[in-house]
């Protein structure tokens, strides 16, 4: 039996991109389906996210009201207000292979940052970071702080400690370096998060940022916007800083696609991924 040409062309789409997401499959895989169902098309191809609500109520209100264009920004030339779907047309200025694809940044949009910034839905003990110690019996660092030397030792440990102490001079550090080793041994990697500024909830469900998840990008504790990224590892040290607000339940491979190619967002390229359009499709 001779196949039709549409027909064969329909089979040699199906090879080259075996792949293929739908919106069917995607609402199969959704964990909710009432949970909202974003279709995030790009230049590579489309990647189908289910936003978490149950997780992250403000943040996912927040992204979905950019995404939609109900966020009002004001043209500070002609004071002139309008309402634009915020990533149309928006890149993904920062990626590092094998570890996340990145979009979203105010840098990179004419419009700049929202007015106002949403804070933090984490709760960091449903991620068990109040059951890990900073340091082990041996004096090494969890590996999950990702320090490497001195100096991040200063930046992620001592200094926040510090001004929890209100330790100010080197001769304030020296009369207190006991008590300060003594809290050191036993800190967990929340409290040393929180000394850093991070203040967590018990009252959401937290789940950790692994392959697939969708979370926020941010500037410090409490400072979420529209800049979001699609993790392509697990990767438990960005857990209890940065609000998980959904996951990938199709088109995984079209993130790895954009993942392969790295860009640094202070050396933009015209060659980065473009997003077409961030809409809900449920």
């Amino acid at each position: 039996m001779q196949l039709s040409p549409i027909i064969c062309l329909f089979a040699s789409l199906l090879l080259i991109n075996p792949s293929f997401a739908d919106a069917i499959s995607a609402e199969a895989a959704m964990e909710d389906p009432s949970n909202p169902l974003i279709l995030l098309s790009t230049s590579t191809g489309d990647i189908y996210i289910e936003l978490l609500p149950n997780e992250a109520p403000d943040n996912v209100k927040n992204f979905l009201a950019l995404a939609q264009g109900e966020i009002e920004f004001i043209d500070p030339n002609s004071n002139a207000s309008f309402q634009p779907r915020y990533f149309d047309g928006m890149q993904f200025h920062r990626v590092v292979p094998d570890f996340v694809i990145q979009a979203g940044s105010p840098f990179f949009n004419p419009l700049g940052p929202p007015d106002v910034l949403i804070s933090d839905e984490i709760n960091a003990d449903s991620l068990g970071l109040d059951r890990l110690p900073v340091m082990d019996e041996q004096g090494n660092f969890n590996p999950i702080l990702n320090i490497g030397n001195q100096e991040e030792f200063h930046e992620v440990l001592l200094k926040p400690l510090f001004d929890r102490l209100n330790i100010e001079t080197e001769a304030q550090m020296q009369d207190r370096q006991y008590e300060v080793l003594e809290i050191l041994q036993g800190l967990t990697v929340k409290q040393a998060y929180e000394n850093q500024g991070f203040r967590y909830s018990d009252n959401l469900p937290t789940r950790g940022i692994s392959r697939g998840v969708v979370a926020l990008a941010n500037g410090g504790p409490n400072q979420n916007g529209p800049e979001f990224f699609i993790a392509l590892q697990d990767s438990p040290w960005l857990n209890g800083k940065h609000t998980v607000i959904g996951r990938v339940v199709e088109g995984i491979e079209t993130a790895d696609a954009i993942g392969n190619n790295a860009v640094d967002p202070l050396n933009p390229t015209r060659f980065a991924t473009l997003i077409y359009s961030l809409q809900r499709i449920n």
